[in-house]
């Protein structure tokens, strides 16, 4: 067998393999220049499971968060809904709400000193009837002010400082896309041992505009991490059939 090996073998292996490390110095250096983005929006799954059964899911379809803003918008600036809201709706809507909050009166949950909150107020229904029972310090928040009664306000970011608020109250849960910052909001302005009342629908499914679909109570429930369950009740509360109270927890004296 003839094991000569060829001389002009080593002159074209050494080109080549010059060739493979500079091609891989290249790549090396063009990874560790290229910046790596994350999404900075808060993430959750599009299901959330209950340890007490039933869910939270998250309606899918929107590809950035000004998308859903702009279909809220869609909803709150709709010019026929606005002049209902104003004129017809009002006195109904504003008599059954102080019905609601007058039993919560009765029940020690809401005072006439309470510093409250509506949350997706549109056009302060919720407010006056605050104001109708004697809680003269009622303000609400939502994408569209409607002075005086209502401030320009992202329930996924309040614009109030932590601690303000004695009683928060919101029928738009379902419209939360991100339902543990809405939950979050919350208790980040409530007082120590402020209420929030919220109002939800099991048995049926939301309208169009509603960003999520609640199962059960649990869910809400185990997002509210610094606050007890304090009662459930069914109410007919314009589509929303469940009313559900917590009280956030009292800090503790170190």
């Amino acid at each position: 067998m003839n094991t000569t090996i060829n001389p002009k073998l080593p002159f074209i292996i050494k080109p080549f393999l010059l060739s493979l490390l500079l091609s891989l110095t290249v790549l090396i250096f063009i990874a560790l220049q290229t910046p790596h983005h994350r999404k900075t929006t808060p993430q959750q799954p599009n299901n959330i499971s209950s340890k007490s059964g039933g869910g939270l899911r998250i309606r899918p379809g929107y590809s950035s968060y000004d998308e859903y803003i702009q279909r809220q918008l869609n909803k709150t600036l709709n010019p026929k809904l606005r002049q209902i809201w104003t004129t017809r709706d009002w006195e109904r809507k504003v008599r059954v709400f102080a019905q609601f909050f007058e039993s919560l009166k009765r029940r020690n949950l809401l005072l006439n000193s309470s510093k409250a909150l509506s949350i997706g107020a549109r056009v302060g229904q919720e407010v006056s009837a605050l104001k109708s029972i004697g809680v003269n310090d009622s303000i609400g928040i939502d994408l569209v002010p409607y002075p005086p009664l209502v401030v320009k306000g992202d329930f996924h970011a309040q614009p109030f400082m932590n601690d303000t608020f004695d009683f928060e109250f919101s029928n738009v849960f379902d419209h939360a896309l991100y339902p543990w910052k809405f939950v979050g909001e919350i208790e980040r302005t409530l007082k120590p041992g402020g209420v929030c009342v919220v109002h939800v629908a099991l048995s049926r499914r939301a309208d169009k505009y509603s960003a999520n679909d609640l199962y059960s109570v649990g869910p809400l429930v185990e997002l509210f991490k610094d606050s007890q369950l304090v009662e459930v009740r069914k109410v007919d509360g314009f589509g929303l059939d469940t009313e559900v109270v917590f009280r956030k927890n009292k800090r503790r004296n170190i």
